[in-house]
């Protein structure tokens, strides 16, 4: 029983850093104690710091490099004036102000042992080779270290794809893809509890077009130059939610699975290196995906859409291939002189041309015939011309393709129905580029009373009120994340408590508490950067009283981000967000629209049970090629809050049903959107 408490005293000595000696996440910003205050020139207005390898935006502000590359993975503005921007815009700040920056006196952190002030740019090698407290600090780590590796079991191997399996999980891969495909591709009619399938409702009438719906487990190998490089996407979904099934929600650009192109939003997660993720919490699977490695396995489950009986081909009449192709652009406006088309008798677009001259052409990979499945991660299965020209001309640079090739098959002539778009700015409406036609911005709302739920069981929130007496120079020491101009209506959150200010020496505000006011200036409705200027305000004052919300999840408690997981742009895991209070919601009127003939094309899982209360009803899958899935806005993961402004609230599955097959052309669907867990 004495075996912990050598473990207890080596977690107590952390992990300083090398070049400033003070404990933060390895990819964040170093943390220094400066002698005098910093001119506010020289502060970035995102977290608040002198600034660390300045980046200068187009528009002549100026921020840290991993300040702004984390704020631009968020928004596409800049955050003080708001104009539109991209991080590719952005170039390193002139030699002299990088110079004045490192001039800045600042204060040996290991006060004790040392007091010594010096140049910044002096610190690391101070503390390397001259400061006695990192010397001493280096030789405790060392001892404290010895004595349990010789007691303890050596950790897994950073390869060993057995270490993340837990005692609990199912294991048996034949079995798994059958329990999945169950959960995903439901027959009409099913009666599996807690599932609903309104989006795959047939009637008579559909009967003649389609028999079912079709889905296919796929395995896919991701390669990563760097072990610890992000994936790219975000998940929803876990076994300690109605959800049930590992759901990717959202695949972000320029991102590794981006760049893959073959894993979508609405994909399911089965398997991470052999181990079976079908039944595992939430918390359990982002460990899973966020472990490091070179090489990552997926095994996912894929919608395909419903099948034809009057359209269906012998796949074995061609050979299909499917290649990936890059073509890198010198600048934005460069054209890549590719004609695209849609076809009378098949889903997606393929390449009708390539430009004489041009950077496909040039390039000499890409063929007429393809059929293009994605560009930079974004889906075009059943996509349009316009869309794939939109994405080609936002692209800075990249631009990656992931085509479908069959031999031995003529493209013919576009139909009525197929129209053609130049990716280019040389295309053939007048010189001008090709804009997709944008609907404008649905409105958000506070979340209405009558819509109003109780926290879901296994969550608790808990309302506090810090008031702290400070000088007036001394910082916060916070950096936030959120506000009501994010694309998912956030309330402002804690994205780190610094350990040089006067909230982390309180040590009441925590990472992920929800900031409701500071001075009794309400913050939940405000945007970041108001929030930082309301912040930042009234910092300067003696004393400061907070008021935050704590968020505790008690079946899943989110894991301690370990040393190889702290590269993670750190927010809130999905989950936590599903016990934030109704008062602190942000609904969205989302309007389908169908034919006669058409389903809506989504499930829906959830509604209340006698043996689990009410739960909230969740999206779970969107079908390529229906409604719901041109539409856009749907996403897997949201809640539905109202079906044509009645709550669903309460309802059971056998009462939302029949609502949703009333609805014979168009429905309203109130939903709240959360961000899923980036892994």
């Amino acid at each position: 029983m004495a075996d912990p408490v050598p473990e207890e005293s080596v977690s107590q000595v952390p992990e300083l850093c090398c070049e400033c000696g003070q404990a933060h996440p390895l990819l964040d910003n170093h943390l220094y104690n400066f002698q005098d205050e910093v001119d506010d020139e020289l502060i970035c207005h995102i977290c608040l710091q002198p600034l660390l390898q300045p980046m200068d935006t187009p528009c002549g502000h100026t921020y840290c490099f991993k300040c702004l590359e984390n704020f631009m993975q968020e928004y596409s503005f800049c955050p003080m004036d708001r104009k539109k921007l991209s991080f590719q815009q952005c170039h390193k700040s002139s030699l002299l102000v990088r110079n004045l920056l490192d001039k800045l006196l600042v204060l040996c952190p290991f006060k004790a042992e040392c007091q010594q002030t010096m140049q910044r740019c002096e610190l690391e090698a101070h503390l390397q080779n001259r400061c006695p407290g990192f010397k001493k600090y280096k030789s405790e780590l060392q001892r404290k270290r010895n004595p349990i590796s010789k007691g303890k079991e050596e950790p897994p191997a950073k390869g060993d794809t057995n270490t993340p399996k837990d005692p609990e999980l199912p294991s048996g891969g034949s079995s798994l893809v059958a329990e999945s495909s169950g959960a995903a591709v439901v027959s009409l009619g099913t009666a599996e509890p807690g599932l609903v399938n309104p989006a795959f409702e047939e009637t008579e009438e559909d009967l003649p077009q389609r028999t079912s719906l079709v889905a296919e487990t796929t395995t896919i190998e991701i390669h990563r130059e760097d072990p610890e490089e992000e994936l790219g996407m975000r998940i929803v979904g876990g076994k300690d939610t109605p959800l049930g099934n590992i759901v990717v929600q959202e695949v972000l650009r320029d991102s590794v699975i981006a760049a893959d192109g073959r894993i979508a939003p609405g994909d399911h997660i089965l398997e991470v290196n052999g181990v079976n993720i079908s039944s595992v919490t939430h918390c359990q699977a982002v460990s899973f995906l966020r472990h490091p490695g070179p090489v990552l396995h997926l095994m996912v489950l894929q919608e395909k859409g419903f099948s034809n009986r009057t359209a269906q081909q012998d796949p074995t009449s061609t050979s299909r291939e499917v290649i990936h192709v890059t073509l890198v652009k010198r600048d934005r406006t460069e054209p890549l002189g590719i004609k695209l088309i849609r076809k009378t008798d098949e889903a997606g677009i393929f390449i009708l041309d390539l430009l004489e001259g041009g950077l496909a052409a040039k390039n000499g990979k890409l063929s007429r015939n393809d059929r293009v499945l994605s560009i930079n991660g974004q889906d075009l299965r059943q996509g349009t011309p316009e869309a794939a020209a939109q994405i080609i001309q936002t692209t800075e640079s990249r631009v990656n393709f992931v085509i479908l090739r069959q031999s031995g098959l003529q493209l013919g002539e576009p139909g009525e129905d197929g129209s053609t778009s130049n990716s280019s700015s040389s295309s053939s409406n007048g010189g001008s580029p090709v804009h997709h036609r944008r609907r404008p911005d649905q409105s958000h709302y506070r979340r209405k009373s009558t819509y109003q739920k109780d926290l879901p069981q296994g969550y608790v929130s808990h309302e506090k009120t810090v008031a702290i007496k400070k000088e007036p120079k001394e910082s916060l020491g916070i950096t936030i994340g959120g506000g009501r101009d994010n694309k998912n209506k956030l309330p402002i959150y804690v994205t780190s408590v610094q350990p040089i200010g006067c909230l982390f020496r309180d040590g009441r505000i925590k990472r992920g508490d929800v900031l409701l006011s500071i001075n009794g200036i309400d913050l939940t409705h405000l945007n970041y950067y108001e929030a930082v200027s309301a912040l930042k305000s009234n910092a300067a004052s003696h004393s400061v009283t907070l008021k935050a919300l704590e968020i505790l999840s008690l079946n899943s408690p989110e894991p301690a981000l370990d040393i190889r997981e702290q590269g993670f742009s750190w927010s809130p895991l999905w989950i936590t967000w599903l016990g934030l209070p109704s008062y602190l919601h942000f609904c969205q009127d989302i309007v389908l629209s169908k034919g006669n003939l058409e389903s809506w094309g989504f499930s829906i899982v959830g509604g209340f049970e006698e043996s689990k209360g009410n739960q909230p009803f969740f999206i779970k899958t969107i079908v390529p090629g229906t409604p719901a899935f041109r539409d856009r806005k749907l996403k897997c993961g949201d809640e539905i809050v109202a079906v044509n402004g009645v709550p669903a609230i309460g309802m059971s599955n056998s009462e939302l049903i029949p609502m949703l097959k009333e609805q014979r052309n168009k429905v309203t669907l109130t939903v709240v959107s959360w961000p899923g867990s980036l892994v």
